[in-house]
């Protein structure tokens, strides 16, 4: 506690706060047994689809790199999560401290920023691939996508450091209790007796900025590509090129929909605080689980990577 005798008013920082989770549910913890069981698919697929990147020679081009730091956000944005998650529920250690909370807050978002950036880079790969194929070698380099993922990077720390900053000059004096299932920006924010207007604003702009505008430039770049597949002459061409797209598309849905519906939903109508909890934590940990399953299963160089890879190994066993 802190006193500011210039103002006369005391300004408040707890030593911690209580992540209440769900209320009044029972057997909840097969929930949180379920998503424990999905977090190690995660760290299995993503695993897998780094190491096949990494191994398969054929996949080493600038579109691999992306697909490789979606599989690498994925699996540090599930294990900033749900590590943490279960052991405050399972194990019911639900006090975390004040810094502690801030440090949560800070790599769930950042990372969950990051794969919304990263599927519009991917978006951006299908653009030019489809667009311009002539140009698409020279366009989309290993150099350029790995500076646009550098460039992403400091964005997303700039801006998540600076929302979570925020955090420091609210004065906690209602409650320590956070009703949700992390140390979460908004339930945070709402605790503060103080004046909270700035993190307001810089959580719809992290909204608008982060979630909605990327979707917005996605979905202008498939609405490109879709006029550029019309002038295709022929269907087996047309087709051919459709499916490059698939994977991707598939990805931005499972991302995108439920989490803008979570949104519009909590502004529209109000949602009971375990509902939301289910749908915001399925919306965060649900995606990561089936990205590499779709790579894996819908993209043909990634399966005829895996083949060849199986093969080198049966002739390798063999010589030994």
């Amino acid at each position: 506690m802190q006193s500011n005798s210039s103002a006369n008013v005391t300004f408040v920082r707890p030593a911690t706060f209580f992540i209440n989770g769900f209320s009044n549910v029972p057997h909840v913890k097969y929930y949180y047994v379920f998503l424990c069981l999905v977090y190690v698919v995660t760290v299995l697929g993503n695993l897998l689809i780094m190491s096949i990147i990494y191994l398969a020679r054929r996949l080493h081009t600038a579109k691999y790199i992306v697909v490789f730091h979606l599989a690498l956000t994925d699996l540090c944005g599930s294990s900033a999560l749900v590590p943490k998650l279960i052991d405050m529920f399972l194990f019911e250690h639900q006090e975390i401290s004040y810094e502690a909370c801030l440090m949560n807050m800070f790599f769930v978002y950042h990372f969950m920023n990051l794969q919304s950036l990263t599927l519009l880079v991917l978006a951006y790969d299908r653009l030019v691939a489809i667009c311009f194929p002539l140009q698409y070698h020279a366009i989309v380099t290993k150099r350029a996508m790995f500076v646009i993922i550098g460039v992403i990077w400091t964005f997303s720390v700039t801006f998540i450091v600076l929302m979570v900053s925020f955090i420091t000059r609210l004065s906690i004096c209602s409650s320590v209790l956070v009703n949700s299932y992390f140390c979460d920006h908004g339930p945070i924010y709402k605790l503060a007796c103080n004046d909270n207007t700035i993190n307001i604003i810089m959580a719809s702009i992290c909204f608008g900025l982060l979630v909605c505008f990327p979707l917005i430039l996605i979905i202008i770049s498939y609405f490109c590509i879709a006029l550029a597949l019309f002038k295709i002459a022929h269907g087996a061409e047309r087709i051919k090129a459709m499916k490059t797209c698939t994977s991707h598309f598939m990805l931005v849905a499972i991302f995108y929909v439920p989490l803008i519906g979570t949104n519009i939903a909590a502004v529209t109508t109000f949602i009971h605080p375990n509902a939301r909890i289910i749908n915001n934590s399925l919306t965060q940990i649900i995606p990561p689980m089936l990205n590499p399953i779709i790579y894996t299963l819908k993209t043909e160089e990634v399966m005829q990577s895996i083949k060849q890879l199986y093969k080198q190994s049966k002739v390798n066993t063999i010589q030994k």
